[in-house]
């Protein structure tokens, strides 16, 4: 009787404990951006890059696909209350929904009276018209139905990709691990004729998104349908093209800033690239 207590005793310590290593893990893995964060004491190099995902794109279409876009799967994740929307990718301003939405419906200027028009009576005889064709049955009012002012998910289809670019010590070799995600506003849609952030998320809230969304977050495979993957899978395979906009830096000033927009912008990003691939070459010369 004494070994089985001694014995029940054990066991129950052992499940007390693993619980809470499952409660720190969990913690963890929520308060870091990072759906595999590496640790600091590994890191021996570490360069910020930002990148612009325009998944118009041949290479970037499986991400878009009709009904499945990946900028459809955030948005509903986020109006559902899944999904944690943050003003910027420093990811350390919530967004509330309320906050979110606004953020989603195009500001329309230049549309209406204003008040001073009214007063004037502009406006009147457009009502009194309207009235009239009601009432004759020749009203072209609520033919079209109600005008959605949110922008439709394939409108949105720019992102922008914050990574840390880390050689591990450890395992000896360099990783991309993804930061945060963003989805732009692009100028051709954006009142404003500029790129505007509409919000970022955490690699490691989308993934368990994701994850948890098997039917619809995949990333859609044109050649076989039984191999669509989950995007998840797609970003940690780097299923997708991409260019580089901006590498850590005192200023934090932009490629295109600092070697001019257009042609030389996307030679600039080129020449980056090359230039992260040649560091980890040369890091096994000696």
């Amino acid at each position: 009787m004494k070994v089985l207590k001694a014995l029940g005793i054990a066991a129950g310590v052992f499940l007390s404990m693993n619980a809470m290593a499952q409660q720190v893990t969990s913690t963890t893995a929520t308060s870091s951006s990072s759906a595999r964060p590496i640790p600091e004491h590994d890191i021996l190099f570490k360069k910020t890059v930002w990148r612009k995902i325009d998944l118009r794109e041949k290479q970037n279409k499986p991400m878009f696909s009709e009904n499945r876009q990946i900028t459809k799967i955030i948005m509903d994740a986020v109006q559902s209350g899944e999904l944690t929307a943050y003003a910027n990718d420093s990811v350390n301003k919530p967004l509330t929904r309320e906050e979110f939405s606004t953020n989603m419906t195009k500001k329309d200027e230049g549309s209406g009276l204003s008040q001073e028009e009214i007063d004037a009576g502009f406006g009147a005889q457009e009502e009194e018209d309207d009235a009239w064709g009601a009432a004759l049955g020749t009203s072209d009012a609520g033919k079209s139905g109600p005008v959605s002012n949110v922008y439709f998910p394939q409108e949105l289809y720019l992102l922008e990709l914050k990574e840390n670019v880390v050689f591990d010590k450890k395992r000896s070799r360099m990783y991309h691990d993804i930061q945060t995600i963003t989805i732009k506003i692009p100028a051709t849609t954006n009142e404003l004729g500029i790129e505007v952030p509409l919000a970022s998320f955490k690699m490691s809230d989308l993934v368990r998104v994701f994850r948890n969304n098997p039917e619809t977050a995949i990333w859609y495979n044109a050649q076989n349908d039984a191999q669509h993957k989950n995007l998840a899978d797609a970003f940690d395979l780097w299923l997708f093209s991409s260019y580089i906009t901006k590498i850590s830096n005192p200023g934090d000033r932009a490629l295109a800033d600092q070697h001019g927009a257009g042609a030389k912008g996307l030679l600039a990003a080129q020449e980056a690239l090359e230039a992260l691939i040649e560091y980890e070459y040369s890091l096994w010369s000696y």
